[in-house]
């Protein structure tokens, strides 16, 4: 297998390498993250803080010693795991449970939270996107992205992937503080102009590691900032890689690959493994990442929402933002479930995922006649007209759940050898299935969606003739097949198509708003596309991402909040090259305010569930490259108002420390910002029991030309009345900022869960092209 690690050796070497020590057996031991008081005196137990000590390390290791007793061969530094410095105050260490307690006892330790997991959540994209060589068009105006520097938290990077291909890249920044980082087949010469820096973070993976290789699955892994799986490479390549001229999946998709930004520079940090990614590596990549100088932040992980004061992502992108870093976060992939949205923090920009007008029409052609409409990037030789041999289908009905799942070693090769072989989607990988029936001796595989799958049409490049059909078309199959003494079947291939699908709409999997934690704040912010996405894929893999897939590809397809997040992030370099001097909160405005809320016909956008979707599914809208460049007004926001706003939710004095890494005293913040509203571009009223009003004020700053005038037009929620004073704006000055307010009044009792309406401020005059939109999202909270 080349220079890849099987994973019997590498659990071998991972152990003899990176033995786990301490005064407590391996298996007692679990990994925390501490979050410490930073500079805070600790007089009781007779310490001065952090000043006395010669570094930050030296802080931290004086607190192991102070809760643990160790062994006379033993030393702290053995249980270290990460030692933070500049996007979070505190360390990572291996303790028993009963260490872990003590620890929380000492004075200056703020937290001690154990561990979490989370999980990994284009030759045609970046033109759908209306990126294009016009030379008043956003590539035009902001360089293409040039002298940014993207950083991708992921599963690392492929270097020799012609994506990163360096040819024609500015040289790299002089700020850029990065490393090349070596290890297994990896070393400082894969690195390049465009991908400028690498490194790797396995220290918590390696501390939540399975002790028993019977445990894990059997997958292959580089010690290094090397991809194993290619997500990394993917989501990196999406957002700055290279143009790539005849890019394809073996022959499918055909086109010129490019990256959204791709002039911009890429540094990899790999972050997550084949069992997930740890709160602990994320944080050490984020820390890294803030101090190498990265302008963005890309993060294609997540899980389930959680209070933002135990989120490590959330409390690191507190301190990268303050930083002046515009931090990029996936929605996940929980949708169309209510509040499933992931990474709500509302200093961090939040994707959700949208679909494409390319579809990979591959036609189910039944013996009686009927078509049923599927998709395939099967990339075999097969007859586009006539479509492959017809074949007898089988679909295990009365079957075992796992032979009607297709689960590997499920099927009897007597029942399905030479069949088309109808699987049920769900339990394992769509391709896994594809595989279990190849290796069962079938001959091709129709994928049918459930009902909670709708229509939703992610597509792989699969090991047979395969096709996957929705819900509906699954139902008429598989009555077919019940009612058929011989049902037949044959799979006709259409190639590739563009155009003629209605699009965007909302991805069905994508995460959806009210935010749990936070419905005063709308997310998701903004949708991108995330749906059958092609781009770069690593030389291990076989495109299907199988292990025992031996054919290569330098692209693959896959889908995904985690395909869409780096859109946004190629986005936002674009606008930072085009604005360095812009906040977070500004990029994030201009995305946001320039969203199209209408797909390609000129129709509202869709949802996947079939209606339309409201702004708990797309937040502010699809983006819009060209017109994010260029927003007229933005809504900008000071890091000290985040905290006036956990103030306004109601967050203690600690939760509010665990996340700013500040003391604040809530009372005497509010005191001071009576009728405080925080300065987002989408406006989100959650009324409580006997609330039938509000009142928020907002702050645009003009980016466009002086001597403009904009006035409002305002849709109010049904059943919700919406007054905005003044109702016009006039600048004179580049750089000027206006304030205005928006008076919300609701009946009582609450007519819905929620309703939704607008507010565009558009410019009038000569250059009355800009049009600058809030969403209004109100929702009713049941206490």
């Amino acid at each position: 297998m080349g220079f890849r690690l099987f994973f019997v050796f590498f659990h071998l070497l991972f152990f003899c390498l990176f033995p786990v020590l301490g005064s407590a057996g391996a298996e007692d031991l679990q990994s925390y993250i501490v979050q410490l008081h930073p500079h805070e005196a600790t007089a009781s137990s007779g310490d001065a803080g952090e000043a006395v000590f010669a570094s930050k390390m030296h802080w931290h290791l004086s607190f192991l010693e102070k809760s643990v007793a160790w062994e006379r061969e033993k030393r702290p530094s053995s249980r270290l795991l990460y030692s933070y410095h500049t996007v979070f105050d505190g360390f990572a260490v291996q303790l028993t449970e009963e260490e872990a307690a003590a620890l929380r006892e000492l004075p200056g330790v703020a937290s001690v939270r154990a561990d979490r997991r989370v999980e990994l959540h284009t030759t045609y994209s970046y033109r759908f996107l209306g990126l294009d060589f016009c030379p008043t068009g956003a590539w035009a105006r902001s360089g293409y992205g040039g002298g940014t520097i993207i950083g991708v938290l992921d599963t690392g990077v492929w270097p020799e992937n012609p994506s990163f291909d360096d040819r024609g890249m500015p040289p790299v920044p002089a700020r850029w503080q990065g490393v090349c980082q070596g290890g297994e087949h990896f070393n400082a010469t894969n690195c390049n102009r465009k991908l400028i820096g690498a490194r790797f973070y396995s220290k918590g993976h390696r501390a939540n590691y399975p002790t028993n290789p019977s445990d894990a699955v059997s997958l292959m892994e580089y010690v290094s900032p090397r991809d194993a799986h290619g997500h990394g490479t993917h989501t990196a390549s999406t957002a700055a890689g290279a143009a790539v001229a005849g890019a394809s999946v073996l022959g499918v998709g055909a086109g010129d690959a490019r990256g959204v930004a791709p002039a911009a520079h890429v540094a990899a940090y790999k972050v997550c493994w084949f069992n997930g990614c740890y709160s602990s590596d994320i944080l050490a990549g984020m820390d890294d990442a803030v101090r190498d100088g990265v302008d963005v932040l890309s993060l294609s992980l997540g899980g389930f929402p959680i209070p933002l004061f135990e989120d490590s992502i959330a409390i690191g992108s507190f301190r990268a933002t303050t930083h002046g870093v515009s931090v990029v976060c996936a929605a996940g992939n929980n949708g169309p479930s209510p509040s499933s949205v992931a990474n709500e923090a509302p200093w961090v920009i939040t994707v959700g995922a949208g679909t494409l007008d390319r579809r990979f029409p591959a036609y189910v052609r039944l013996g009686n006649g009927r078509i049923l409409y599927g998709e395939s990037m099967f990339p075999g030789k097969v007859d586009l007209k006539n479509g492959g041999k017809e074949l007898e289908l089988v679909y295990a009905a009365s079957g075992t759940r796992e032979e009607m799942y297709c689960i590997k070693g499920a099927l009897s090769a007597a029942t399905v050898a030479g069949k088309m072989v109808v699987c049920d989607r769900g339990i394992t990988g769509r391709a896994d299935k594809g595989e279990a029936v190849k290796q069962a001796g079938g001959a091709a595989m129709i994928l049918a969606n459930s009902e909670i799958n709708q229509e939703e049409d992610s597509v792989d490049v699969h090991v047979l003739p395969s096709t996957l059909i929705g819900y509906r078309e699954a139902v008429e199959l598989k009555n077919y097949v019940s009612s058929t003494r011989r049902p037949v079947a044959r799979i006709v291939f259409g190639g590739t198509r563009i155009g003629r699908a209605r699009a965007p709409a909302v991805a069905l999997f994508s995460a959806r708003g009210p935010s749990l934690t936070n419905p005063s704040v709308l997310k998701p912010d903004v949708v991108a596309p995330g749906v059958n996405i092609i781009a770069a894929w690593p030389g291990n893999l076989g495109p299907s991402g199988l292990e025992g897939d031996a054919r290569r590809s330098d692209f693959t397809v896959l889908s995904g909040t985690s395909m869409a997040c780096p859109h946004v992030s190629g986005i936002a370099a674009l606008i930072r090259s085009a604005h360095p001097s812009w906040s977070p909160a500004m990029v994030r405005s201009a995305i946001m305010t320039t969203a199209d809320v209408t797909d390609r016909q000129g129709k509202p956008i869709m949802d996947g569930n079939g209606g339309k979707a409201d702004a708990y599914a797309m937040g502010a809208g699809h983006v819009n490259p060209a017109r994010a460049v260029d927003p007229g007004l933005v809504y900008d926001i000071d890091p000290a108002d985040y905290v006036t706003h956990l103030c306004n939710l109601g967050y203690t004095h600690m939760e509010i420390f665990k996340i700013t890494h500040a003391g604040v005293n809530c009372t005497a913040v509010l005191e001071r910002n009576a009728g405080f509203s925080l300065n987002y571009p989408s406006i989100s009223v959650a009324f409580k029991t006997n609330t039938t009003s509000a009142v928020l004020q907002r702050t645009v700053t003009n980016v466009g030309t002086p001597n403009s005038t904009y006035t409002a037009q305002v849709a109010a929620p049904h059943g919700v009345r919406v007054r905005v004073s003044p109702a016009t704006l006039t600048f004179s000055e580049f750089g000027e900022k206006k304030s205005f307010r928006v008076a919300v009044a609701a009946p009582s009792p609450a007519p819905h869960d929620n309703a939704e309406g607008y507010l565009v401020w558009k410019q009038s005059g000569e250059q009355g092209k800009r049009r600058v939109r809030s969403p209004i999202a109100v929702t009713w909270v049941v206490e």
